[in-house]
Order: C-alpha cells, then sequence, then structure tokens
C-alpha cells in the first residue's frame, strides 16, 4: 500500500522532475556557453567531465546531493508518521492487524524506494544527456577517470553503481533521521525542518576550523566521496569512513525511532 502511494501520487514524481531538472540545465549550459573551464584546466573533476560526457551522472549526483535531494528525502520521511497523526489516520492504522514495527519498515521502504527511483532518474538523465551534449571518450581510450587515466566499460559501470550506492545510503541517514523526528512530533513539516536543521548545522560546522573535532562525526562529512571511486587506484579511505559513519547514523537512529514509536500512546 506504502508503495502505491508513492508512485501513484502526483508529488512524487513532480519533486523527481524538478530535482532532475537542475543538473539537466547545467549539463545544457556547460555544453552551450563558455561558463566551464576548458579541458585540462580548473578542478581535476569538472575538467574529466567536460572531457568524457559519460562522467556526468556523477557531476549531477554532486549537483543535487548536498541540499535538493537531501530536502526532499527529509520532507518525505518526516510526513511518514507525523502525517498519519496530522491527518488523524495513525490511530486507525495501529487499530487494524497491523504493527507498530511492520508499519514503521513499511514507510522507510517507502522512503528509500523514492531515494532509490530519484537517483536512478537523475543518474540516467544525466547519461543521456553528458554523452549527448559532453561527448564521451569510451570508443577511443575507455572513459576517463578523474585521475586523468583510461576506465573500460566494465569498471566504469561497477563504479557507478557503487557510487549509486553510495549516495543511496547517504540518503538512508538523512531518512533514519527524518523518521526519528516524524514518531516525536505531530507536524510533518517539523520534522522535516528538524533535519533540515541537523543537516545545516552539519554544513555550517564542516566550514568551521573551530569545530575539527567534530567534523569528522558530523552526517554530511563524506557525501560527496563517492569522487574517489573515479580515481585511479581508488581512494578507499574517506568512502570507508562515510559507509561506517552512514550506518552508525542509520542504526541509532531507526533504533530510537522504533523504540519511541513501539511505546507512543496514540491518543489522536
Amino acid at each position: 500500500m506504502e508503495l502505491r502511494k508513492l508512485l501513484w501520487s502526483r508529488r512524487t514524481w513532480v519533486t523527481i522532475l524538478l530535482i532532475d531538472a537542475l543538473p539537466t540545465l547545467v549539463g545544457v549550459l556547460l555544453a552551450v556557453t563558455d561558463l566551464g573551464p576548458r579541458p585540462g584546466t580548473g578542478p581535476a573533476f569538472l575538467s574529466a567531465v567536460l572531457t568524457d560526457g559519460t562522467l556526468f551522472p556523477l557531476a549531477a549526483l554532486a549537483i543535487v546531493l548536498p541540499l535538493f535531494l537531501p530536502i526532499a528525502v527529509a520532507v518525505t520521511a518526516g510526513e511518514a508518521i507525523a502525517g498519519e497523526a496530522q491527518q488523524g489516520t495513525l490511530r486507525y492504522l495501529l487499530v487494524r492487524p497491523v504493527g507498530r514495527t511492520r508499519l514503521l519498515v513499511a514507510k522507510l521502504v517507502s522512503v528509500m524506494a523514492f531515494v532509490v527511483l530519484t537517483v536512478v532518474v537523475v543518474a540516467a538523465t544525466a547519461y543521456v544527456v553528458g554523452t549527448l551534449l559532453l561527448g564521451s571518450d569510451s570508443v577511443s581510450a575507455g572513459t576517463t577517470s578523474v585521475s586523468g587515466s583510461g576506465l573500460s566499460t566494465q569498471e566504469m559501470a561497477l563504479r557507478t553503481l557503487l557510487a549509486l550506492a553510495y549516495a543511496m545510503l547517504c540518503m538512508l541517514g538523512v531518512a533514519a533521521i527524518a523518521l526519528f523526528l516524524s514518531t516525536v512530533v505531530r507536524s510533518p513539516l517539523s520534522a522535516a525542518l528538524g533535519t533540515m536543521g541537523v543537516l545545516a548545522t552539519s554544513t555550517v560546522l564542516l566550514t568551521l576550523d573551530a569545530a575539527h573535532l567534530l567534523q569528522p562525526y558530523l552526517p554530511t562529512r563524506y557525501w560527496l566521496a563517492f569522487v574517489d571511486l573515479f580515481r585511479d587506484p581508488i581512494l578507499w579511505r574517506d568512502v570507508e569512513r562515510g559507509v561506517l559513519l552512514q550506518v552508525v547514523y542509520v542504526v541509532v537512529f531507526l533504533g530510537a525511532a522504533w523504540a519511541n514509536f513501539m511505546t507512543k500512546d496514540i491518543t489522536d
């Protein structure tokens, strides 16, 4: 039922299209204007993207991951429980023979289905836009890595799947925080804003030298580490730390959400 509600919701597809529109617009602007640096100059990642459009899905992830995708995930997960409570339907859901754990898991699966769908649409659109407008080196020398060396089609496909999985894990951490807040408050807006407050605080602290002791433990610290998957050789350090950090956040906040929801007195 949750998946059906997700797929048949007009808001789901409008949100995905809006998120997908930004990297598409950036790709068009890079292709038809001189806004980007010339190939071989500027940041290594941007230079590699301009040289080989098959890397543009990574640029698209880097565009939507810091802000737009987390906002969408925070809103979707924040509404999971608090939205039902605000509409007065939560009590009737729990009166039916549906356990609280099962309901919480169903909500989480629905949120992650939204994440997977959004990431796949963004990556697929970016691949088409990149190869059509920015070109591809795959025919001659394989895909160009961020380090400048060549990658085979199989290596590129595997690393792209790893990058997509890594981005989804990061968004699972966001969903866990929002789902926990959704079990605490009665307003989905409060849950979403609370989640965005946590992420905004993390982003600000990453820019402050005085917070260097906290920075390795902030939820947004390693979000863009997936770029290291496209270096040759792969730099695993930040990727591994990012995976471990997100797993900790997921376990802690999903555990807190479950504990709070299982003991919550549903009276409205």
